[in-house]
């Protein structure tokens, strides 16, 4: 078995790859094209018609008696949460690379993705027919830029007509694939005007591999003749462990190089057996547990992907790490110490579905009837209920506003918002109880207009996207006093409460009270209390909550006859009013913490670009010709920062921001867009 994930840059060919590996694994009878909206992998409508991938899909196909686990991931930067929640759960990836274009933006993401997991890839050139591919310049770029250790194992043959086949260097042979898709893959002498890169090739891979391997070396020192067979098995052995990368060309558009592709995902990536044992936690006690890839060992799986299905209602997608699960058993949930009903277990081929009657150790499928379940939680045996490693997805980086066009539609539009959010980690649906408006946050401008498309066909809801308002925050600078007095006589018991109290800055608001005995009953207390907070809902400034403030009761007086809770709650809330007026009071905003990932070139640019929006800048570091640079800026000069970043930096950028805190705001309150 191989669990494998197809990874790469925005339009580098995963998805017609994809295809083509389904059509001569025999999965497919006819290749779906992207460009005609046929793919058999990018199945929903939106994707079809824009010609990406959006989600990622899950199938399974079979080559020379090995099963074959496929997702096939997104390639734009708003959809990197595929990405992340895939790798966390494959044993191997396929990077596709564009010949022409290299390593590109989002190449350099996935890359390190799959490097924080440690996913042993192997890497295919794409697009070998198109003017201007240079796979020799590629390798070079993988090196330099991703610092890994490629080595080339088949080489284009490009010829006056275009690409006509690929030259296997481990097993010297030219192999051609005939005009049309279905044609056998023939093996051919290698053609004279290739016979020195041929040389060349294979002297690289051998020495390389001597670098690095015993067995190898020793043939090599020796001067022996070193066959295939020894070279595949050592080759698998530093792909397994990461020290090197195989590299394959071809043109899957024109069907040439994918068999051999095949050949290296069972030869090279590793089984789940090869992956070994993984390390988790026992719930409760922390206590260290070693989870092996045994079929006979107590169940344990890590939900993936969440993904609301119309006609089965919710599909959990989980990966089985140890022992086996049948349909219609029960399940330990441990995240919530409860035992949850599996329904069914279905294979999936993209959007179509197979039951199956059981999992086992190794194995990706769907399970119908788990109900609260979340994306990374783990499911175990109730003999040992183990906690495994949960997914780390980026944080959302852009919000906007959302309402429904009409009224009526106001609870839809939340219950389809948290079935949303639900299914994508990167996506927040948020109320802001100072704006009362509906965020909601997502990985780009794209990622959010999409939701907002689902919305409409999905859930049959329309909805509006707008700017949000920034959550602003005041406080006060010095100790103040205030009074409030509540008076009111009418016909029969009147109204009396009189309050006097001290504001000053705190680390955190609280209220106390120093009343020397009798001023005050102690009943009032409360009532005071609440008017204090009403009070400090509402600032002096622009009318914002007032934080970090202590407020003492100091003193005070009340009438036997006419006070009441409701003249002191009054008196409590018109002190407090009185005393915040006289601090010296002050705007707050939100400033977020920023940390963004880009090549060191764009350095610059970024500080630049950082310094025009009221931020400053925390540290740099460097890492493998990439700068890690950190820093703040107020939230309200950050609408729309994705985008600006992304164009400064040609969309080589990866960027993540955080809430941090509150800090005085250097704009004149009547300026500010509120």
């Amino acid at each position: 078995m191989r669990n494998i994930g197809i990874i790469a840059h925005i339009d580098a060919g995963k998805t017609t790859t994809t295809e083509r590996i389904l059509y001569f694994t025999g999965r497919t009878y006819k290749i779906g094209e992207t460009h005609d909206g046929e793919s058999v992998m990018d199945y929903l409508p939106y994707e079809r018609e824009r010609g990406i991938t959006i989600t990622s899909a899950a199938t399974s196909c079979n080559w020379k008696g090995v099963n074959i686990n496929i997702v096939d991931t997104p390639g734009h930067v708003d959809f990197t949460a595929e990405v992340e929640r895939s790798l966390r759960v494959l044993d191997g990836a396929v990077v596709i690379f564009c010949g022409k274009g290299g390593v590109e933006p989002q190449s350099e993401t996935v890359w390190r993705q799959a490097d924080k997991y440690r996913v042993p890839r192997i890497a295919f050139i794409n697009k070998m027919d198109a003017v201007g591919a240079d796979h020799r310049g590629v390798v070079e770029q993988i090196r330099t830029r991703l610092g890994a250790k490629p080595v080339l194992i088949t080489i284009p043959v490009i010829e006056e007509h275009g690409m006509s086949g690929v030259i296997d260097v481990i097993n010297e042979r030219y192999l051609t694939f005939g005009e049309k898709p279905g044609f056998e893959m023939k093996a051919n002498p290698i053609p004279s005007a290739y016979r020195e890169e041929f040389a060349d090739c294979r002297r690289e891979l051998v020495e390389t591999l001597a670098e690095n391997d015993e067995e190898v070396l020793e043939l090599y020192v020796e001067n022996r003749p070193i066959p295939a067979s020894i070279i595949t098995a050592a080759l698998r052995r530093l792909t397994i462990s990461g020290r090197l990368v195989p590299v394959l060309c071809g043109s899957a558009y024109r069907n040439i190089g994918v068999q051999p592709l095949l050949d290296a995902i069972v030869d090279f990536l590793p089984s789940p057996r090869d992956i070994g044992e993984i390390k988790a936690r026992l719930h409760g006690s922390g206590e260290p547990v070693v989870i092996k890839p045994d079929e006979n060992d107590e169940f344990a799986a890590l939900v993936f992907k969440i993904v609301s299905d119309r006609h089965v209602g919710r599909l959990a997608f989980i990966r089985v790490y140890s022992g086996k699960l049948s349909a219609g058993s029960y399940v330990y949930h441990v995240n919530r110490g409860r035992r949850e009903h599996v329904g069914r277990l279905l294979r999936m081929h993209a959007n179509h579905r197979q039951e199956i009657p059981e999992i086992k150790a190794g194995d990706i499928a769907a399970v119908i009837g788990l109900k609260n379940v979340c994306t990374g939680d783990t499911l175990a045996s109730e003999a040992r209920p183990v906690m495994l490693e949960e997914i780390d997805f980026p944080e959302p980086v852009i919000t906007i506003a959302i309402e429904p066009k009409n009224r009526a539609d106001q609870v839809r539009v939340a219950e389809a918002l948290a079935k949303l959010s639900a299914e994508d980690p990167t996506f927040t649906a948020t109320v802001n109880r100072e704006t009362g408006q509906t965020l909601i946050s997502g990985m780009g401008e794209l990622h959010l207009e999409i939701i907002a498309e689902r919305l409409r066909r999905e859930f049959k809801v329309e909805a509006r996207l707008g700017r949000p308002q920034v959550a602003y925050k005041e406080t006060i600078s010095r100790t103040a006093e205030g009074e409030g007095r509540y008076v009111k006589q009418t016909g029969g018991h009147g109204q009396y409460g009189h309050v006097k109290l001290r504001v000053e800055p705190a680390e955190e608001t609280n209220i106390e009270f120093k009343i020397t005995g009798g001023v005050i009953p102690r009943e009032y207390f409360a009532a005071i209390e609440a008017g204090i907070l009403e009070g400090l809902a509402e600032g002096p400034v622009k009318g914002f909550p007032v934080v970090n403030v202590k407020v003492t009761v100091l003193d005070g007086s009340f009438h036997e006859v006419d006070s009441s809770e409701i003249a002191f709650k009054m008196a409590g809330f018109l002190a407090v009013k009185n005393a915040l007026s006289k601090a010296a009071p002050k705007l707050l905003e939100p400033i977020m913490k920023i940390e963004i990932t880009a090549p060191d070139e764009f350095t610059g640019g970024i500080i630049n670009n950082l310094n025009s929006k009221r931020g400053r800048l925390d540290s740099i570091d460097t890492s493998y010709n990439t700068q890690v640079i950190r820093g703040f800026a107020p939230l309200a000069e950050l609408f729309g920062y994705s985008t600006s970043i992304r164009s400064i930096t040609q969309g080589r950028a990866g960027f993540n921001m955080e809430f941090s805190h509150y800090e005085e705001t250097c704009i004149e309150p009547d300026k500010l867009a509120i």
